[in-house]
């Protein structure tokens, strides 16, 4: 007769969840509603207070959310609580030159008029979606949220993963997914390396309010020490990711706000009248960083977590979204089937679909970077008379708004509208 001891311990473990999830920014909450709507349980785990995480002042922070990352939020239930909030990417000029001399003749001209789908994407300040997100989640019984909480400790078993946090508690769940950015300590206590380099410039994010309206335009301006990135949001308003050589960033990051706008109005120019700065500054260093693998045992890493790239397109968020995206469908179409969602052979489909899509937009992302962001003079003609060539070829250059709108490539269901 069997011992009932060995029994005991020979019997499957009933997790706390079925995923859990470190890291609560906007991907971590989105792959929860994803998850949670097709039948799944889930916790998610922050290290920030929910007091800090609710806080509804507008600190300058805004995201181009692509054409597909709008619908993947409609299909999840939260667009319709942002919509109005939201400002619509109805062109797109991308030109090249100098700050203080303007662009030069040739530029790149995107109109959404091109496509059918509608306006290529959406701005959208980080307040409106953090707390849509975050409100989402309070109304939905399947998500369990434990904030104000550090990750320490991780390990795996045949059937679970366990985690333990700071205050000694530990959560088990049947697959773990690390969203806690790009010093991911989820993927790090699992022994994932990560490959990339430095680019030796600093992005510098805030918002400005002009005298003149946008028109829903945004504009990258490509100029030698990097790209500037002007983004329409509501009202005479727009968000700027202004990348810049380290060492001038910080010279800038230093000064006070009126030294701050005389360094930027040479490059941001005088198309949108006088400029005042509205909200914070703030200032990140810019690295091409890939984890060497998506998934591990019983884990997958998903946004900056997996992968982090210059931000020359404006496509970290959406590249973190489409993640989401195809996670969830893999693991829903693996519960459906009664396979184990957090077995081997379901985590490769997640990694095979988003790892060469991934690799290809850093590769491009940093191609641009390396071909703009110099002055060289034979390349600024190359590259001059390319985006000219683009620009008159409506074939090609409609290619290219579907390719910013997020409609190309392998779309998971919940992206496609």
């Amino acid at each position: 007769m069997d011992n009932p001891a060995t029994q005991r311990i020979l019997r499957p473990m009933t997790p706390d969840s079925d995923i859990l999830i470190v890291g609560g920014g906007l991907n971590g909450p989105a792959l929860a509603l994803a998850l949670a709507q097709s039948g799944l349980t889930v916790t998610v785990i922050d290290a920030l207070p929910d007091t800090a995480r609710k806080l509804a002042d507008f600190d300058g922070r805004g995201y181009a959310l692509a054409l597909a990352s709008k619908r993947l939020l409609a299909s999840l239930g939260v667009w319709e609580t942002v919509a109005e909030n939201s400002q619509p990417m109805l062109e797109i000029k991308v030109t090249d030159g100098r700050a203080g001399e303007g662009p030069a003749p040739w530029m790149l001209h995107f109109d959404h008029a091109e496509i059918e789908e509608g306006p290529m994407g959406y701005m959208l300040e980080d307040r409106y979606l953090r707390i849509a997100l975050l409100d989402a989640m309070a109304s939905e019984p399947r998500i369990t949220q434990i904030n104000g909480e550090t990750v320490v400790n991780q390990s795996v078993e045949m059937d679970h993963a366990t985690i333990e946090l700071a205050s000694g508690k530990t959560i088990t769940g049947r697959l773990l997914v690390g969203c806690d950015g790009r010093a991911s300590g989820t993927a790090s206590r699992a022994g994932i390396r990560r490959t990339g380099w430095d680019y030796g410039q600093t992005a510098i994010v805030c918002a400005v309010r002009h005298e003149k309206p946008h028109g829903g335009i945004a504009h990258q301006f490509f100029m030698p020490n990097g790209p500037l990135a002007i983004l329409p949001l509501p009202a005479n308003r727009s968000s700027i990711v202004w990348s810049e050589s380290t060492a001038r960033a910080e010279s800038i990051m230093a000064m006070d706000e009126a030294g701050f706008l005389d360094a930027l109005r040479p490059a941001f120019g005088s198309f949108l009248g006088e400029i005042a700065l509205e909200g914070k500054r703030f200032s990140y260093p810019l690295k091409l960083t890939i984890a060497n693998a998506f998934v591990g045992d019983r884990l997958a890493l998903v946004g900056d977590a997996a992968h982090g790239m210059h931000p020359i397109a404006g496509q970290g968020l959406n590249a973190g979204l489409r993640d989401v995206a195809a996670l969830a469908e893999v693991l829903t179409e693996a519960r459906e089937r009664g396979e184990d969602i957090a077995s081997p052979q379901v985590l490769a489909r997640y990694q095979q679909w988003r790892r060469f899509d991934t690799a290809t937009l850093a590769l491009a992302t940093d191609t641009f970077n390396k071909l703009f962001s110099n002055d060289n003079p034979l390349l600024r003609t190359v590259r001059d008379f390319g985006m000219g060539a683009v620009n008159a070829m409506p074939g090609l250059r409609r290619g290219f708004i579907r390719e910013a709108a997020g409609l190309t490539g392998d779309l998971p269901r919940s992206m496609r509208g």
